[in-house]
C-alpha cells in the first residue's frame, strides 16, 4: 500500500469519525453523546487530535476533559514508541560517526 492510499484510507476514517459525531447532534449545543463519543476518543487519540478531526475547538474537548474528570496522556503512547526508535537510530548513526 502506497503512502498516498493510506493517507487517503485515514482521511476516510477521519471523516466518517466526523459524520457519527455529526449525526448525534441536533444542531447548536452539544448533545450527551456527543460528549461522551469525543471524551472516549480522547483517550485513543489525544485532544488535539480529536479537535482537528472532528472539527471542533480544542478547548471544548479541554474543558469536558477537566468537566467530567477524564485524564488524558500528555502524548499517545505512539509517541513514546517513536521516540525511543529515533533515539536508537540516532545513537547507531552517532557510533559510526555521523552527527
Amino acid at each position: 500500500m502506497s503512502k498516498t492510499e493510506i493517507k487517503q484510507l485515514i482521511q476516510l476514517v477521519n471523516e466518517e469519525m466526523r459524520l457519527d459525531f455529526r449525526s448525534m447532534g441536533t444542531g447548536g449545543h452539544y448533545t450527551q453523546k456527543q460528549k461522551s463519543f469525543a471524551l472516549g476518543k480522547t483517550g485513543e487519540y489525544g485532544v488535539r487530535a480529536i479537535a482537528r478531526i472532528l472539527q471542533m475547538p480544542r478547548r471544548t474537548l479541554q474543558r469536558w476533559c477537566r468537566e467530567y474528570g477524564v485524564y488524558v496522556k500528555r502524548c499517545p503512547d505512539w509517541v513514546y514508541d517513536w521516540a525511543e526508535r529515533r533515539r536508537k537510530k540516532r545513537e547507531f548513526w552517532s557510533k559510526l560517526g555521523y552527527s
